[in-house]
């Protein structure tokens, strides 16, 4: 259905590229001057996971919830958590197929990731993770609000994690007093983890492991207990 659906696929697929060439290319941002696409990519694989995960699934389910679509699925057996377990894997499902694209895009501009397999495992369970957090966020808002006070709250937050989670700005350029509050929360967490991990071959801190894991597991319970279908 996101590949069928043109204005769904400019915005998984479309525009992170076109963010990764831009920042890659240009000085519009504080990143090392060598080598930009290095910093860049693990953040914009971050971003795809927050956009998709959270802002994405958020105002279609609550534009669902809404119209009367979950109404209906709320007399069938699949129930609270099979919905949410069901629509996080539907979001994974399509975040695999932007990761491949962008890290396909990334290594044509001369992308040198770090970390090797061990890396590579860090970064998958870093994704995973992060995108249960923001999903599980993200059907909270859509369980909870009307359709349009969920669209102006999930894209107002979208621009406040975008500038503060060190995604496209490093943690580095923040206010100190800002900084272990963007690690606190998932995508701060998972940029960070993704940004040691690609960009200079460490493993993620032990911080950002337990943020990532307690928004995965507090998240989608909190939507589960949270949700109603009308």
């Amino acid at each position: 259905m996101t590949i069928r659906r043109g204005e769904t696929l400019l915005l998984t697929i479309g525009i992170p590229v076109l963010l990764l060439l831009f920042f890659s290319l240009t000085h519009v941002i504080a990143s090392p001057p060598t080598h930009r696409v290095d910093f860049i990519a693990p953040g914009i694989l971050a971003l795809c996971v927050l956009s998709t995960s959270l802002v994405a699934l958020s105002i279609a389910t609550g534009f669902e919830r809404s119209s009367g679509v979950l109404r209906r699925l709320h007399v069938t057996p699949l129930g609270q958590r099979r919905l949410i377990g069901a629509k996080i894997s539907g979001v994974i499902v399509t975040e695999v197929i932007q990761v491949v694209v962008l890290a396909l895009v990334a290594l044509l501009i001369k992308w040198r990731p770090d970390g090797g397999f061990v890396g590579a495992l860090d970064v998958v369970l870093a994704l995973l993770l992060g995108s249960a957090g923001c999903a599980g966020i993200g059907l909270a808002l859509a369980g909870r609000l009307r359709a349009e006070v969920n669209l102006a709250a999930s894209n107002g937050l979208y621009l406040v994690l975008l500038l503060l989670s060190g995604i496209v700005v490093p943690l580095t350029s923040l206010p100190s007093a800002i900084r272990p509050v963007a690690i606190a929360l998932p995508p701060g967490a998972m940029a960070e983890a993704l940004h040691r991990v690609l960009g200079h071959g460490l493993a993620p801190t032990g911080g950002d492991w337990i943020s990532l894991a307690l928004w995965a597991v507090a998240a989608p319970l909190l939507a589960a207990r949270t949700f109603r279908f009308d």
